[in-house]
């Protein structure tokens, strides 16, 4: 079982160092919930933990999603939600994310890591192999479920429910305001749900307390010049930028549960 409490950030040069690197990050992810609506946010763990413990790292982001979302939803508004879409999703997603804490709180994540990680490269792959086009296929009750179900566990477990939600919404080939607005709201209720959940499993000391603090003023910039970068992107541009993140989110999954296993 993981650790279910924090120590207090250490030395003023190491808490400099997490306090640079924890705006850069929260920038970074705010840029692209912007720029795409969330759930790209693997990245945030991983760098953060080169100077603090991963489940701080954890906890430290949790709430930060949550004021990402707040925020993001300025732009996301509900003319860019897909509720079909949605009403399929939701559901799954408050069921996924209950297992999913379950899943860091008692089970082997890294098994997770790497199967979701071999399917989100073998989807990516498939779509630039078949020539990148966009191509809508029909709504599935069954598939909603599933991607909804999956993203709630994987975002609890590793701030990475991007995938699974993607691999289910961008071969709809909806516009790409309406794929934007539709990701932000889903994230925006899986952050909500997922923040109480991440703070138990690490209690935050006065320090990481503060940390959060000082890396809200990168939020609204990070998403507005996310925004931004959007209005600029075509229909085409925004969906290769979609599925070559995923492949980056991939590669980083199958790094992370290959890596848990090699150092165990």
């Amino acid at each position: 079982m993981l650790a279910s409490a924090v120590t207090d950030l250490p030395a003023p040069f190491v808490l400099a160092v997490a306090l640079a690197g924890a705006f850069l990050i929260a920038f970074m992810i705010a840029f692209m919930k912007g720029a795409f609506g969330g759930g790209f946010a693997i990245v945030g763990i991983p760098l953060l933990s080169l100077a603090m413990d991963p489940i701080a790292a954890g906890a430290l982001l949790a709430p930060l999603f949550v004021v990402m979302d707040i925020t993001a939803l300025r732009f996301w508004r509900p003319s860019t939600w897909s509720r079909i879409d949605l009403a399929m999703l939701l559901p799954a997603l408050v069921v996924g994310i209950g297992l999913g804490y379950f899943v860091l709180r008692d089970l082997d994540r890294h098994a997770v890591e790497i199967v979701m990680g071999v399917v989100t490269l073998m989807f990516a792959a498939l779509w630039f192999l078949g020539g990148g086009e966009i191509k809508p296929h029909p709504r599935s009750t069954l598939k909603a479920t599933f991607a909804g179900l999956s993203s709630g566990v994987t975002t609890m477990v590793a701030h990475s429910g991007g995938p699974p939600l993607a691999i289910y919404l961008l071969p709809l080939g909806m516009p790409k305001a309406l794929y934007a607005g539709t990701t932000s709201l889903f994230f925006t209720v899986g952050n909500l749900l997922k923040a109480g959940p991440w703070l138990v499993l690490a209690t935050p000391s006065r320090s990481l307390w503060m940390l959060m603090a000082l890396c809200v003023p990168a939020v609204p910039v990070g998403v507005w010049a996310g925004w931004r970068l959007h209005e600029r992107l075509d229909q085409r541009a925004l969906y290769r930028a979609c599925y070559a993140i995923l492949v980056i989110t991939a590669a980083k999954l199958l790094w992370d549960g290959s890596a848990g296993y090699l150092s165990s």
